[in-house]
């Protein structure tokens, strides 16, 4: 069966419920959600209920408006007060870090290509060049193992992690585009047109992202349209622009909209709750809809013939090149302990990325490029088991875990960012109510009062005179301290 304009809507619908209700499923398992997506795909596809989708530009595309989109959110949730005091390692593994993978992946693929008993043969380029596809970690997959799992690590492991998969895909696909060029150009690689290259992408896509992060927050915040629904959307077109322009002026789109979406997430915004809403539910859906595309996209037959050599690769990134690359990124770093550093080794998690990124040398007809693709499908899939289910379990070996933090109140009551205050929720215990128990009594500090209280099922709107029983939950709405200049 073939893609037509008739069935598409009915088989995506399909699609997409299918893989909700498997990861519902699979979560309890803790499977990440992610990888059951790319499952779906692959038994839907060509060798399963047979699907016929292989179009690698198609694939490509809806991979560039996904990932511009995760970026986007991900910045979205990053807080200024979380990167600060992590942010120049995590700069340096996102950088740094992508480059020594690639160079370590590079060589030892290279090596192996002369084994007698490999069915590869690859020249250094092209081995460089599948190392680079696969040479980050994949922001989807860390975010969302982070985050849907509610993970909490000690000595601020989580914003670094979270940083580092956020801001290291420009870094393979800048290696990924460079490599391309000069293998289809037949030249031999020239470093300072490379770095050449490198800066000028960074450049453009820092002061781009910037620029397109401060006008859009102005933005939002003056115009005055007719339905609040619209904010979101607006801010989306920004995102595809910014992403459009940046890469138009040879700038790097994927850091410009990452850049953006973390000035957006850190300024005061109107209608935050609206668009935080909206950009999480279509975040998950571009993932589903990425993963689902590229595991219909795969020939898993195909995969048979190189499953030796990409395990082997996979073994290596995973124990070896991902491990050494950090422990020396994080070198200069004292306050690391050697346990993190094991822990950020662990956390190198491929996913929809270098999947994505492997479809460009498909594209550019790259000799071999169908066998690089498979590999680097290989390793994802290779990568998620083993990583993306181990994370969780990794961090209570180490001892790296800490409990999770409640996120916004039990009252589900937001504050618009306009209103500088702050709502927190209180229950009551029998030795708060010993000196009174009505609400008068209540010793709350100044410039804090009491919204609303919960008792069982029941809300009750609060006067001074209302008693209170052990168990109650307060909600409390505090102005936030000015800071003294």
């Amino acid at each position: 069966m073939i893609f037509t304009a008739e069935n598409i809507l009915l088989i995506g619908s399909i699609l997409i419920l299918s893989s909700i209700l498997i990861s519902k499923t699979g979560y309890r398992f803790g499977i990440p959600t992610l990888l059951l997506f790319l499952v779906v795909g692959m038994l839907f596809g060509s060798d399963g209920l047979g699907l016929q989708f292989h179009s690698a530009s198609d694939a490509q595309f809806i991979g560039m408006i996904a990932l511009s989109i995760i970026l986007f959110s991900g910045g979205m949730d990053t807080k200024y007060a979380d990167i600060r005091p992590v942010l120049k390692p995590g700069i340096v593994l996102s950088t740094l870090g992508v480059l020594l993978t690639t160079l370590l992946t590079g060589a030892f693929i290279y090596w192996i290509s002369g084994w007698d008993n490999t069915n590869i043969q690859l020249p250094l380029l092209t081995s460089m060049l599948l190392a680079a596809t696969m040479s980050s970690t994949d922001s989807a997959s860390v975010f969302n193992l982070l985050r849907s799992q509610n993970m909490n690590l000690k000595q601020n492991l989580r914003p670094m992690l979270e940083l580092e998969s956020g801001s290291n895909d420009p870094m393979a696909y800048m290696l990924t585009i460079i490599l391309i060029q000069v293998i289809s150009s037949g030249n031999d690689l020239n470093f300072l047109i490379v770095g050449k290259d490198l800066l000028i992408q960074f450049f453009f896509g820092g002061v781009i992202g910037y620029a397109a992060g401060r006008f859009s927050v102005w933005l939002v915040n003056k115009i005055n349209l007719s339905n609040s629904s619209l904010y979101p959307i607006l801010l989306l077109s920004l995102v595809f622009i910014t992403f459009t322009v940046t890469d138009q002026l040879k700038g790097n789109g994927y850091l410009a909209v990452y850049i953006m979406g973390m000035i957006v997430g850190n300024a005061r915004l109107a209608f935050r709750k609206d668009i935080s809403t909206f950009m999480n539910g279509l975040t998950w859906l571009f993932q589903i809809i990425v993963f689902l595309t590229l595991g219909l996209l795969v020939n898993p037959h195909e995969m048979l013939d190189i499953a030796a050599v990409a395990m082997l690769i996979g073994i290596f990134m995973i124990l070896a090149a991902r491990p050494i690359s950090v422990f020396l990124c994080l070198l200069p770093f004292r306050k690391l302990t050697n346990k993190a550093r094991l822990f950020v080794s662990w956390v190198g998690l491929r996913g929809a990325v270098p999947i994505i990124f492997a479809t460009y040398p498909v594209l550019a007809e790259i000799e071999g490029s169908q066998q690089l693709f498979n590999i680097v499908f290989f390793i994802t899939l290779l990568s998620l088991i083993i990583q993306g289910m181990s994370i969780a379990k990794t961090a209570r070996i180490l001892h790296l875990d800490l409990p999770a933090e409640k996120e916004g109140n039990e009252f589900g009551v937001e504050l618009p960012d306009e209103i500088d205050s702050s709502l927190n929720d209180l229950t009551l215990t029998t030795e708060m109510l010993q000196k009174g128990n009505r609400l008068a009594d209540m010793k709350l500090p100044q410039g804090t009062l009491v919204m609303l209280v919960k008792r069982d099922n029941e809300f009750i709107i609060p006067n001074g005179q209302l008693e209170l029983h052990p168990g109650d939950k307060l909600l409390l709405i505090s102005e936030n301290k000015k800071e003294q200049a």
